[in-house]
């Protein structure tokens, strides 16, 4: 049996989640998933000084309370600035780290520095359009089904700004627990997930392409079961 964490994405929680659950359970893996400050289910405590610190430290308390080791650790978009605050301050607890259609960031960056200046622009303006500290959520893929959007949109909630805004800082120096990208090949418009899968082949990371548009745990579920099957340790 592995464990796997997920550190979702931005506007969701750990119930975005619900397909995989029996999926990973029917090949002997435990799938924990929980949900970050402000969001989901834990959606009255937002406030405006949740930050990507706050994010992280939510997972770290999730792997130290239920004494969780040998992690499999999937950060999903926005998730992979908290997987990788958490696999920095947690090595002794995580296994590797796998990226999911994820930003993969370096030291000193924060997601706004990693989304294209069109998309950062229609972010911000999002804020400053509304109450100043929350950013309202992004469309889902265009394939995404009629009956999925409908689960999905009143569920997905805005997302605290300073989230995108706070830089990631590592504790602990370079990286270097074993990492995966997996790349999901239908495209959004700008395509901003491509060069951290080209950085991951040319590092050495496992690198895995998926037929799927951003979100395969709602829209192909049964293929990234498969896939995290074959890359659990």
């Amino acid at each position: 049996m592995a464990i796997f964490v997920v550190a979702h994405g931005a506007w969701s929680a750990g119930w975005v989640w619900k397909k995989m659950h029996p999926l990973m359970a029917q090949r002997g893996h435990r799938l924990v998933t929980p949900t970050y400050t402000g969001l989901g289910e834990r959606a009255h405590l937002a406030r405006p000084d949740i930050d990507l610190d706050a994010h992280i430290a939510d997972i770290l308390a999730v792997l130290k309370c239920e004494d969780l080791n040998r992690v499999n650790l999937i950060g999903h978009s926005y998730g992979g600035m908290v997987a990788t605050g958490v696999a920095d301050r947690a090595r002794t607890r995580v296994v590797q780290l796998i990226y999911l259609d994820a930003f993969a960031p370096d030291d000193g960056d924060s997601l706004y520095d990693l989304l294209p200046p069109e998309t950062r622009a229609q972010r911000q303006a999002g804020v400053q359009g509304g109450d100043g500290w929350r950013i309202p959520p992004g469309p889902m893929p265009p394939d995404t089904a009629p009956e999925d959007v409908a689960w999905c949109t009143p569920r997905r909630l805005p997302q605290p700004a300073k989230t995108f805004e706070q830089k990631l800082k590592l504790q602990n120096g370079p990286l270097t627990l074993p990492r995966h990208y997996i790349y999901c090949t239908r495209l959004p418009p700008d395509d901003r997930f491509r060069p951290f899968y080209e950085r991951a082949v040319r590092a050495g990371w496992g690198a895995h392409e998926l037929d799927s548009s951003h979100n395969p745990h709602i829209t192909c579920p049964d293929a990234l079961a498969e896939l995290l099957d074959r890359i659990a340790v």
